[in-house]
C-alpha cells in the first residue's frame, strides 16, 4: 500500500528547460564573479574541492570557473558544483531572479496527495538547497509546505544506484513497498525497483529520456489513481 511518494524534479515535475537554461544559464553567468567576491568564505571550500578533482592546485580563480563551468555544461554531479549552485541560485531565486517552474498537472495532484495522507519527498540531483528555493520560490505560489523531506547525491548518493533508495526509505522510516517513485529516467525507476519500491515512469512531451519497458508510463500525474484522492 502506497503511503508515501517520491519525486524526481527535471522532466517530472518541471521542464528539463527550466532547470538547464535558468539555473544552469544562471549559475554559469554568476560564476566567476561569486568566486571572486566570496574566495575567502562560503566559496573557499568550493575552489578548494574544485582544484582536488580538477587535479588543478595552484588553479586561480578564473581557471576554476571555468572548469565549473564545464562541469556545469556536462552535466557533472560533481560536489564543489553543486555547492556552488545551491548558494548562486539562492541569490537569484530571493532576488527574484529565479522561479520553480512546474508542468501545470503537478501543483493540484501535490495538492490532493498531500491533503489525502501520503508523505511526499523529493529525490534529485540539484542540491537539498536548490530543491527547497525551487518548490518555495515556485511560479504561482509556494509549494513548500507539501514537501516534507528532500534527498539528493550527498544525503541518500547516486539516482542509479540501488542503495541510495534505500537510504531514503530508511529515512523515511517506511517499508520500501509502501513507496511509489515518480521519475523521467528508466535507470532511475530501475533502482528504485531494484530496492523494493514501486515506480511509474513519466514522460511529457519534448522531454529527452524516452520511456522503457518494463515500467508503467504516464504522460500526466492526473493518471495516477491512488486511494483517497
Amino acid at each position: 500500500m502506497t503511503r508515501a511518494i517520491v519525486l524526481d524534479i527535471e522532466g517530472t515535475t518541471s521542464p528539463t528547460s527550466s532547470v538547464r537554461e535558468d539555473l544552469y544559464g544562471y549559475t554559469a553567468a554568476r560564476l566567476p564573479d561569486w568566486l571572486a567576491e566570496h574566495r575567502d568564505d562560503v566559496a573557499a571550500p568550493v575552489l578548494a574541492g574544485t582544484r582536488e578533482l580538477a587535479a588543478r592546485p595552484d588553479a586561480e580563480v578564473g581557471e576554476v570557473a571555468e572548469i565549473l563551468r564545464g562541469w556545469l555544461g556536462s552535466d557533472v554531479k560533481a560536489e564543489p558544483l553543486k555547492t556552488a549552485q545551491g548558494l548562486i541560485c539562492a541569490e537569484g531565486f530571493r532576488n527574484g531572479t529565479l522561479h520553480g517552474e512546474f508542468f501545470d498537472d503537478v501543483p493540484p495532484a501535490l495538492v490532493a496527495w498531500h491533503k489525502a495522507g501520503y508523505a511526499l519527498s523529493v529525490y534529485s540531483s540539484g542540491s537539498v538547497r536548490n530543491q527547497r528555493d525551487w518548490f518555495t520560490f515556485a511560479r504561482g505560489g509556494d509549494l513548500s509546505a507539501l514537501i516534507g523531506d528532500h534527498f539528493d547525491l550527498s544525503t541518500a548518493g547516486p539516482k542509479r544506484e540501488p542503495a541510495s533508495y534505500e537510504t531514503i526509505a530508511r529515512s523515511l522510516g517506511l517499508p520500501p513497498a509502501d513507496i511509489l517513485f515518480l521519475s523521467d529516467h528508466p535507470d532511475e525507476l530501475d533502482a528504485a525497483v531494484a530496492a523494493g519500491w514501486s515506480a511509474i515512469g513519466v514522460h511529457r512531451d519534448g522531454e529527452p529520456n524516452a520511456p522503457r519497458p518494463p515500467h508503467r508510463w504516464i504522460s500526466s500525474f492526473t493518471e495516477i489513481d491512488l486511494p483517497g484522492v
